[in-house]
């Protein structure tokens, strides 16, 4: 039972992501920015068809659709399993719900429209960053917790049980 209210985690996460994304979908058009702080922070929509920082683009739609679809499973039920294992410690079972909610929130998106919703968006100074989403941002720190959680914790704290 205990593990089950852990479900709330991803759920929550996954209900931001949503969120976020019907948001800035009712208020911008692709391509329209918003700026929240000039010079450093806007709200620009757009949508990444490909992977990671737009890559794979030059795949063609179906294979892009099999790829992601395959990746986005694999990782649900691998990340899930981790997850809900009776011996996850809890920090790790932090890191994976984030992990989860932001790969649920990202393949739904792939599902729903083909693309994945992108919409904030950083200048620093010339430089400009990848816009990017709520779930990239789960995912990105659920993944940086449970790198430093394998560094920090004995290996033998790496491996539920399962049970």
């Amino acid at each position: 039972m205990r593990r089950l209210l852990w479900l709330l985690l991803p759920a929550t996460v996954l209900a931001a992501d949503l969120g976020s994304k019907a948001w800035i979908l009712g208020l911008l058009r692709e391509g329209e920015s918003l700026p929240v702080i000039k010079g450093f922070f806007y709200l620009t929509l757009g949508f990444n068809r490909g992977a990671i920082f737009g890559s794979l683009t030059w795949l063609p739609d179906t294979a892009r659709f099999i790829l992601f679809g395959l990746a986005g499973l694999a990782a649900v039920f691998y990340f899930g399993r981790l997850f809900l294992a009776k011996g996850t410690p809890t920090w790790d079972r932090v890191s994976l719900g984030l992990i989860l909610g932001g790969a649920l929130g990202n393949g739904i998106d792939r599902i729903l429209r083909g693309a994945v919703v992108d919409f904030l968006d950083f200048l620093f100074g010339t430089w400009h960053y990848w816009t990017f989403n709520l779930a990239d941002s789960f995912i990105l720190v659920g993944a940086v917790l449970y790198g430093l959680r394998m560094l920090m914790a004995p290996k033998a704290e790496h491996q539920p049980t399962g049970k």
